[in-house]
């Protein structure tokens, strides 16, 4: 296990390694695992460690509890946010902690029981392959619910797997994709109940595990490299958002547990 703070309520991410196979877990399921600024640290450690490990062929990750893999960053946490420099320091953490996960030299794969959606949509998208049970979802409905906006990299990430017109629906209609248009799509690998989608990753890292791994480790990070190569600066964009009174509403309707009353200032 890494983790590195000591408050239950922080949540944590674990590592567990066993014959070659590393396992990546979220520890927070009292809240669906939304993710907390040290969990993003566990996670970016984690990663971190992995990335030069010689016994590792295959990385898997899951969310604790059997309801979500990841509900997105902890929405309380945006409450010290005062203007949109904060929001484009946010966006640049997240890239800084989920570009280890994307960037790893072996194959991920993302075993998805329920919601996958803001910081955990980002996160499966990450990864090289998802599996999921039947009543997972998927997507970033920020314009419904915070007010918030991605970095470039995340939208360009989630382009590449995605396609235009889904990203659209997500970012633009605030729709949460069910898995049966996923797996169409091929953004899913597969999709069974979730009793069955720890047998189908480990089948899927015994096959990893007798490939060439330098082939794989090429062709993984030029893949990479390729959808984030010359992005665009969207600082401005950023903090139109971050810094904008919508955004304080967002946040305050989400504690109140209301629906937001959107201004568009």
């Amino acid at each position: 296990m890494n983790s590195h703070h000591s408050n239950p309520s922080e949540g944590k991410v674990h590592l567990r390694i066993n014959d070659g196979v590393a396992w990546i877990t979220f520890d927070r399921p009292a809240s669906r695992n939304a993710m907390t600024w040290s969990m993003y640290a566990d996670l970016k450690t984690i990663c971190t460690d992995l990335s030069v490990s010689t016994i590792v062929k295959t990385v898997i990750l899951r969310g604790v509890g059997g309801e979500s893999f990841v509900s997105g960053t902890d929405i309380a946490q945006f409450q010290s946010f005062k203007n949109g420099d904060d929001g484009i320091q946010y966006e640049r953490l997240i890239d800084e902690h989920i570009n280890p996960l994307e960037q790893l030299p072996m194959p991920t794969i993302a075993i998805i029981d329920g919601l996958a959606v803001g910081g955990g949509l980002a996160i499966a998208t990450a990864c090289d392959f998802r599996l999921a049970n039947p009543s997972a979802r998927f997507g970033a409905p920020i314009a419904k619910t915070v007010g918030n906006c991605l970095s470039p990299t995340n939208i360009a990430r989630l382009v590449a797997h995605l396609g235009i017109p889904t990203v659209k629906r997500m970012l633009l209609l605030a729709e949460l994709i069910p898995t049966p248009e996923l797996l169409a799509s091929g953004y899913l690998h597969a999709v069974a109940e979730s009793s069955e989608l720890e047998a189908l990753a480990m089948g899927m890292a015994k096959k990893i595990a007798g490939l060439a791994p330098l082939t794989v480790r090429a062709s993984k990070l030029t893949i990479s490299r390729l959808h984030q190569h010359q992005l665009p600066n969207c600082d401005d964009l950023i903090q139109s958002c971050y810094g904008s009174a919508d955004f304080k509403e967002g946040i305050t309707a989400f504690g109140e547990k209301r629906s937001p009353r959107w201004q568009g200032s």
